[in-house]
Order: structure tokens, then C-alpha cells, then sequence
């Protein structure tokens, strides 16, 4: 009893109860085949969940179509335990056509927001399972230019929905040069077709500088250049994880060789803002739209996520509505006519047949 007693242990109690019950994170990996995506998993999370794939053939990927792919691993530190879910999407990009590969993202990440809504709204809200996707790495290809127009309308459709990292795959075959210049390209790219990335969280007066300092190196290194390798070396004594070559080595954890440790400081820093954005805004803003769309009116996604060409059809309806209106509308006064004309000509006859009885 002697111990302190007061209010201000109710962050202990938070804590407590909060590693009692553990964490879940959804992470989703987006990015034509051939990048690294699964390799930079294991490597981010320092574990294999892709033991059981099989590598499709050249002839294989062609018939392929994009597959939506979910691996989950408990992961344990320190006490703490973290369920974490990888989707994955396998055959992304693939096809010579892709306008059509993201819709099946599209619907997997509304699905989710579907069955929260619907456990929420249920009548067991203790245990609710958190399958929604709180971020999304896209990985682009460092062979182009900057962004294709597949990237650019990818991440159209689904700014809105999901917290996107951009990320360049295999940046060690760029130059520093190169990196430099695609990074800024993409950033303009990005910025001139208004497409709303992650945004990190601002720094509170109070935060200490060292915490501020790394916060805007964090936010300068969008988009992470990064490679991925689950071999290790032994460097002057030292295993290191590492990409060998003829002509040197490529370490994953050095800072002048990638952006793989800031990508990972990133993830884990700012992993609990990833869950609350996607709590208080992707999540919130399905979640209005939702329940204001009376059931049989047509899907929510339509009215809360339209592109140009629902647009379009949107800007016509209200003109056929009218046209129906003045249709209807000279229907029932055409009838109206008709009325008043049998009503004339039954009181011709009835006036026509009193004559004739008069005489």
C-alpha cells in the first residue's frame, strides 16, 4: 500500500491490458511480379510466410490473373504479440491489359469494411476481429521513368480506401543519381494527379527533437527505396544480411545502400496512426455512406467511390428523369382530354334523347 495510488497510473492499466490482449495489422503488398515484394516481407518482419508457394513458369503467369492472396503469422517481442496479416496480390500488372487487375483489390478492401460494419452492428461487439487493411505498400517498378499510368490510376481508386506507401522495388539497379531523380519525379507525379499518400502525423511541441528529427527524415525518404534479402554474410565478423554481386556487396540495413531501415522505423513507429486513420477516416467514411444508402438503392460504392465514368452517367440521369416527368406529364393531361370529351358526349346524348322524348 505504500506504492503510489492515483489517476495517473490509468496509462499502466491502458498498457496492460492492451499487451494482454495483443495488436492486429493488416498489411497489404501491391506490385506487378518480379519486384521483391515477398522477400522484402520476410525481410521487414524477419520470417518466412511464403514457404509453401509455388513459383509459377513464364507460360503459367501469361493464363494468370491477379489472385488475392492472405497469409497471417503471430509475431511476438518483448512480451507484446502482434497478429499480422500480409495480403498479398499476386499477378498484378501481369497481363497485357491491366485496366481491370486492381478491381478485385478494390472489392477485397470494401469487403473488409463490410464485415466490420456488420460484426459492429451485431450483437457480439466484444470480439471483433479487425481484418481491414490499415496500409498498403505499391511497389513500383524502377525500370520506368517514374509512374506508369496503371500506378497513377491504381492509386486513384484507392487513395480513398487505404493508406498508400509508395515504395521503389530493387533500387539497387539505379544509380544514386537515378534514384534521386526518379524519387522526385514520382513525388510530382503523384502531386499533379492529386493523389492523397500516407501523411504523417505532425509533431507535438513536446516531442523531444530527436523524435522530430527522425519524423521529417522519415517524411523526406516518400518514396522508400528498398531491396530485400534473406542471405547473410559475414562481414569483418558480422552477419549481415545482404544482396552479393560480382562486383560488391549490397547491405540491406545500411542507410547509404537503401531506404530499408527508414521503411521499417516508418512501419513500426507509426504503425498504431496507420490503424487510426484507417479507424477514424477510410473506415468512418464507408461507414456514413453505408448506413445513408437505404437498402435496394444501389451500392454504397457507387455513390461513395465514383470515377469519371460514373461521373458521366450521373451528369445524364437527372435529364431523363425530366423526360420521363414531361412524359408522364402529357400522359395524364392526353387523358384528362379524353375524360372531358366522354363526359361532352354523354351529355350530348342524354340532352339529344330528352328532346326526343319531349316530342
Amino acid at each position: 500500500m505504500s506504492a503510489y495510488v492515483g489517476f495517473a497510473n490509468l496509462p499502466n492499466q491502458v498498457h496492460r491490458k492492451t499487451v494482454k490482449k495483443g495488436f492486429e495489422f493488416t498489411l497489404m503488398v501491391v506490385g506487378e511480379s518480379g519486384l521483391g515484394k515477398s522477400t522484402l516481407i520476410n525481410s521487414l518482419f524477419l520470417t518466412d510466410l511464403y514457404s509453401e508457394r509455388n513459383v509459377p513458369s513464364a507460360q503459367d503467369r501469361i493464363r494468370s490473373t491477379l489472385e488475392i492472396q492472405t497469409s497471417a503469422v503471430e509475431i511476438e517481442e518483448r512480451g507484446v504479440k502482434l497478429k499480422l496479416t500480409v495480403v498479398d496480390t499476386p499477378g498484378f500488372g501481369d497481363s497485357i491489359d491491366s485496366s481491370d487487375s486492381f478491381q478485385p483489390i478494390v472489392k477485397h478492401i470494401e469487403q473488409q469494411f463490410e464485415n466490420y460494419l456488420r460484426d459492429e452492428s451485431g450483437l457480439n461487439r466484444r470480439n471483433i476481429t479487425d481484418t481491414r487493411v490499415h496500409c498498403c505498400f505499391y511497389v513500383i517498378n524502377p525500370s520506368g521513368h517514374g509512374l506508369r499510368p496503371v500506378d497513377i490510376q491504381f492509386m486513384q481508386m484507392l487513395h480513398t480506401r487505404v493508406n498508400i506507401v509508395p515504395i521503389i522495388g530493387k533500387c539497387d539497379t539505379l544509380t544514386a543519381t537515378e534514384l534521386k531523380v526518379m524519387k522526385k519525379k514520382i513525388l510530382e507525379e503523384i502531386a499533379e494527379n492529386e493523389i492523397r499518400i500516407y501523411d504523417f502525423p505532425n509533431c507535438d511541441e513536446d516531442e523531444d527533437d530527436d523524435f522530430k528529427e527522425l519524423c521529417r527524415e522519415l517524411k523526406a525518404a516518400v518514396p522508400y527505396a528498398v531491396i530485400g534479402s534473406n542471405a547473410t554474410v559475414s562481414i569483418k565478423g558480422k552477419s549481415v544480411r545482404c544482396r552479393q554481386y560480382p562486383w560488391g556487396v549490397v547491405e540491406l540495413e545500411n542507410p547509404n545502400h537503401s531506404d530499408f531501415i527508414k521503411l521499417r522505423t516508418m512501419l513500426i513507429t507509426f504503425m498504431q496512426d496507420l490503424k487510426e486513420v484507417t479507424q477514424d477516416f477510410h473506415y468512418e467514411k464507408y461507414r456514413a455512406q453505408r448506413l445513408a444508402t437505404p437498402p435496394g438503392s444501389g451500392t454504397p460504392e457507387r455513390k461513395k467511390y465514383s470515377n469519371r465514368s460514373d461521373n458521366a452517367q450521373s451528369d445524364v440521369r437527372p435529364v431523363d428523369r425530366d423526360e420521363e416527368l414531361k412524359k408522364k406529364e402529357a400522359e395524364l393531361k392526353r387523358m384528362q382530354e379524353m375524360i372531358e370529351n366522354m363526359k361532352l358526349q354523354m351529355q350530348n346524348t342524354s340532352s339529344a334523347e330528352g328532346s326526343k322524348a319531349a316530342l
